[in-house]
């Protein structure tokens, strides 16, 4: 099990760590919010075990998550056993039939079910559906542009249509619906969709207030490698900007954050999954984790009427929002730390 990192605190401490959970309890309960589940989450006990509790919580306090994930570890297990080589272009898998047949097993039949069983262990919540189920997702090939060259990846899909209609009844049956994402083309062919990519496309579909994507890094790095270039919120136009020195990883999680955010998502975040809980520090508490993505033009001003605080706080010409001595800045609540070094 996860180890307890309460115990220590005082009666006192644990009581303020519940109250600042309260304006974001209100402002989250009824709203729905899409997380993308991949990285070290996916494959520790531990991660794995707390992502499901998180689900149950978020569930039980009012607010409506739905899962996308992706299988990727999971995927080069099963290849490798199988003696196929697991190749990527421009961040995508390529995908032969081979591949697709391999993927749709480990996608919807294995990590899937794993998922569902697990959460339901916390509560009897988790259904497991896919993009082939009741037209969830339609999709048309994909080609990945590598160093300014269109490549073949096979079947990789992009999503064309979205029909949210099930998922809408899941969650108003107080379901969480867990989502895989493999999804019919119009041509016969059933493609392997980007999680990022479908996690994003859903968030929009459904008027999300949040998409959350779990990665195992801290957030983004505008100038990767370099650890001090972790930024903890940048605009659309930010991370546009940055794009030509991403890893390649991860190219298709900030291109679906933007196009999320882009498109009527209030805020996409890049977050920790190798952190226990996660989920429940970026939405229920005041620093959040990892790197927010908001519109451009947003009110860098905090506004009453609406908690995802936007700080002024250092945003540069590119829209990358800095401390003060250039650290990253998240915002502390309702009001601007006198103090810049309260925020770190």
């Amino acid at each position: 099990m996860v180890k307890s990192l309460t115990a220590a605190l005082t009666p006192e401490m644990r009581a303020h760590t519940l109250a600042e959970a309260l304006p974001w309890l209100t402002h989250y309960r009824d709203t729905i919010v899409v997380i993308k589940y991949g990285g070290n989450a996916m494959i520790d006990d531990d991660l794995k075990r707390a992502f499901a509790e998180d689900m149950v919580f978020l569930r039980t306090v009012g607010v409506k998550p739905i899962v996308v994930h992706g299988g990727g570890p999971q995927i080069n297990e099963m290849l490798s056993r199988l003696g196929l080589e697991g190749e990527f272009k421009g961040g995508y898998r390529v995908t032969t039939p081979e591949v697709m047949e391999v993927a749709r097993m480990v996608l919807f039949g294995k990590v899937g079910r794993e998922l569902v069983n697990l959460i339901n262990q916390f509560g009897p919540y988790a259904v497991g559906t896919s993009g082939e189920d009741a037209s969830l997702f339609t999709a048309r090939q994909r080609y990945a542009v590598v160093d300014g060259v269109q490549e073949d990846i096979g079947l990789v899909g992009d999503i064309v249509d979205v029909e949210p209609s099930t998922i809408v009844d899941l969650i108003q049956a107080g379901r969480i619906p867990v989502v895989s994402t493999i999804a019919p083309g119009n041509d016969g062919h059933v493609y392997n969709i980007n999680a990022d990519s479908a996690a994003a496309a859903l968030a929009q579909a459904l008027g999300a207030e949040r998409l959350l994507v779990l990665t195992n890094v801290e957030g983004l790095y505008t100038e990767w490698p370099d650890k001090e270039s972790l930024v903890s919120k940048i605009t659309i136009s930010g991370a546009r900007s940055v794009f030509p020195r991403l890893e390649s990883g991860m190219i298709p999680k900030i291109e679906s954050a933007v196009e999320a955010v882009d498109h009527g998502v209030k805020a996409a975040s890049i977050i920790d999954g190798r952190i226990a809980h996660s989920v429940l520090l970026e939405l229920l508490t005041s620093g959040g984790i990892g790197t927010m993505i908001i519109p451009d033009g947003e009110d860098p001003v905090v506004r009453a009427d609406h908690l995802i605080y936007h700080h002024s706080y250092g945003m540069d010409e590119e829209g990358i929002v800095y401390g003060a001595d250039r650290r990253p800045y998240r915002g502390d609540g309702p009001q601007k730390p006198t103090d810049p070094d309260s925020a770190q």
